[in-house]
C-alpha cells in the first residue's frame, strides 16, 4: 500500500468536502502545477494534486519508469480521499495516467464521477515508434519543445532543467514504452480538453478519446497550445465544474464543442 502523504498534496484541504478534483500533472511535472486551481475551486471543493516520486519534496525517491507500478500506487494512495463524490484530471501525460487509474477505480467498484483528459491523444493512437527517452540530453529536449510538452519556465532557466530532467527523461520512458490493454473501454464519462493549436495532439486526436468510454463524451476546444489550461484556468475549472454537476451523461452520448472560443480571463 503507498503512502498517501507522499503522493498527495491538499493545498487547501476542506474537512468534509462536498466533491474532491484528483488532478495528475504532465510529464516533468509536479503537483503544484495546480496549486493556484485550490484557490480557483468553491470552499467546498477539494483539490488533490498527485506528486509523482523523483520531484520536489520526493527528489530523492527514484522516478517511476512504467505505468503499471505508477497506477497502482495511486490508485491505493487516493483511497482515504474516496469517501466523497470525486473526478480525476490529468494533463497531458497524466491523462493517460488518469484514464489508467480509472480502470483500476472502476474494476475496485469506486469510479470517478468523470474523467477529464487534456492536452493528449487517446492512449490507442498509433505509435510513431520515435524514443526521445533513448535520446542524449540536447536530443530529448528538442523533441520535447517541438511537441510543446514541456513548460518554457524549464526550458529557459538553465537549474531548473538540471533538476527536471531526470523526471522527464523517466516520464517519456514511461509513456514511450506504455502499451494500453486493446479495447479495455471505461465506462465512466469523459471530457477531453484541447488547445487548437498544440503542436503535439490535433482536435481529431483528442476527439478519440470518445473510443475509451462507453459512457458520455465531450470535447471542447480552447485557444491556444499545449499548456492552453494556464491561460484559460478559470474558464476550464467552471466547465469541469459544471459538467460534475450536471446529471449523468447517458451512455453512449456524444456531443463536441469544436468551436468554442472562451474569453480570456
Amino acid at each position: 500500500m503507498s503512502q498517501p502523504t507522499r503522493w498527495l498534496k491538499r493545498y487547501r484541504p476542506v474537512a468534509a468536502p462536498r466533491f474532491r478534483l484528483i488532478c495528475l500533472p504532465h510529464g516533468g511535472g509536479t503537483a503544484s502545477f495546480f496549486r493556484s486551481w485550490a484557490e480557483a475551486l468553491p470552499p467546498e471543493v477539494e483539490l488533490a494534486a498527485i506528486q509523482y516520486p523523483g520531484r520536489q519534496d520526493r527528489l530523492a525517491e527514484n522516478c517511476i519508469e512504467a505505468m503499471e507500478p505508477l497506477v497502482d500506487s495511486i490508485a491505493d494512495a487516493v483511497q482515504p480521499l474516496l469517501d466523497a463524490p470525486f473526478a480525476v484530471f490529468g494533463h497531458s501525460m497524466g491523462a493517460t495516467v488518469g484514464y489508467e487509474v480509472t480502470r483500476r477505480l472502476e474494476a475496485r467498484q469506486t469510479p470517478p464521477r468523470h474523467l477529464f483528459v487534456s492536452g493528449k491523444a487517446t492512449p490507442f493512437k498509433e505509435r510513431t515508434g520515435r524514443q526521445l527517452h533513448r535520446e542524449d540530453d540536447a536530443a530529448m529536449l528538442a523533441g520535447v519543445r517541438e511537441l510543446g510538452g514541456l513548460h518554457e519556465t524549464f526550458l529557459d532557466d538553465p537549474d531548473l532543467l538540471e533538476v527536471v530532467l531526470p523526471s522527464l527523461r523517466a516520464d517519456l520512458r514511461l509513456m514511450e514504452t506504455y502499451r494500453p490493454t486493446p479495447d479495455a473501454a471505461i465506462a465512466t464519462p469523459v471530457t477531453a480538453y484541447v488547445g487548437d493549436a498544440d503542436p503535439g495532439v490535433t482536435v481529431a486526436e483528442a476527439a478519440a478519446w470518445a473510443e475509451t468510454t462507453s459512457g458520455g463524451f465531450t470535447l471542447r476546444t480552447f485557444p491556444g497550445g499545449h499548456f492552453f489550461l494556464t491561460d484559460h484556468r478559470d474558464v476550464l475549472v467552471s466547465d469541469l465544474l459544471g459538467r460534475v454537476a450536471a446529471p449523468s451523461s447517458t451512455p453512449g452520448d456524444r456531443h463536441i464543442d469544436s468551436a468554442v472560443r472562451p474569453a480570456t480571463p
